[in-house]
């Protein structure tokens, strides 16, 4: 690009299904820098951007645009062919986002506002989940980036919106290390996932079960499996083959998670010695555990415990 060519501006369509996030997401897209528009009427969206390229802003802030099936004339394929014609645009960058939660959790948190789905009417709440999911699949299909927020926290969504859409320097790389339970669910947004099941389960122990992989007796029953530290410094070194990589193909983030049944002894200890590894090489992970205030519970873990 030639220094008196105008930037590109970054435009970001945001959508999904009512309850999976949208406003949080948008409150912090504000708070990264960018300027927002909810409840758009999104066949207006081609003037919106004609007037902004108008203007004589050479670096013009992100704009994130917000829009739902409540939304006047809401057309799913119509919007479709509409943001198809605008990435020709060469004063544009246009990226959708659509936000998606499972039924049984949307059902839950209509249940916790006790608000109305405005596509049930006098239905019941999972009626106009349904017929919302059915509306709008041919937009989660097509959308550039999807994000699941059915095991997210409000806290979760913000970490990971910021994780996506912050500015970050050319060359920087924001790793997450991140501990999490199978039985609870994969986690929706890593992209490199460590399975530590084969390690022998400290839930089996009366004593080590109520600890957790932050407790020291739970590390040194974990330390004391055969298969433990050859396992640990092969995933040591692939990662630190693998990040500076990244790092050199302009990847600005990468989720490493761990997991084992319940999330709260092997994925976490092992989490926090991958963290303290990659520390000690030059990297500055942030450090989750979505599972470790999950209850122990015989049932999650599985089976029988093996006879000795």
């Amino acid at each position: 690009m030639s220094a008196d060519q105008p930037a590109r501006q970054r435009v970001l369509l945001v959508t999904g299904m009512l309850g999976a996030g949208k406003t949080t997401a948008l409150r912090v897209l504000e708070d990264l820098g960018w300027e927002i528009v909810d409840n758009f009427p999104i066949r207006m969206l081609d003037a919106l951007l004609d007037a902004g390229s108008s203007g004589a802003d050479s670096d013009p802030a992100p704009l994130a645009i917000g829009f739902d099936s409540r939304t006047r004339g809401f057309n799913p394929e119509r919007i479709i062919a509409q943001v198809k014609a605008l990435t020709e645009r060469r004063d544009i960058e246009l990226t959708t986002l659509f936000l998606d939660c499972g039924s049984n959790e949307l059902e839950r948190r209509y249940n916790e506002t006790r608000r109305r789905h405005v596509l049930a009417g006098d239905a019941p709440v999972s009626t106009g989940i349904r017929a919302e999911r059915e509306l709008l699949a041919p937009l989660r299909r097509w959308a550039d980036l999807l994000i699941d927020t059915t095991e997210f926290t409000s806290n979760d969504l913000q970490r990971v919106i910021r994780e996506r859409f912050a500015s970050s320097e050319p060359g920087e790389l924001t790793v997450t290390v991140s501990s999490f339970g199978f039985s609870r669910g994969m986690p929706p947004v890593a992209d490199l996932v460590f399975d530590m099941r084969f390690i022998e389960n400290p839930h089996w122990d009366p004593v080590l079960r109520p600890q957790t992989g932050q407790d020291q007796a739970v590390g040194d029953y974990i330390r004391k499996d055969p298969a433990y530290e050859e396992a640990f410094t092969r995933i040591r070194d692939l990662l630190l083959l693998l990040l500076p990589r990244y790092r050199a193909q302009g990847k600005a983030y990468v989720h490493i998670a761990f997991g084992c049944t319940g999330g709260r002894h092997r994925s976490v200890f092992t989490a926090e010695q991958m963290g303290a590894a990659l520390r000690q090489a030059g990297f500055s992970p942030t450090l989750l555990h979505r599972n470790l205030g999950s209850r122990a519970a015989d049932l999650l873990e599985g089976g029988l415990r093996r006879e000795k």
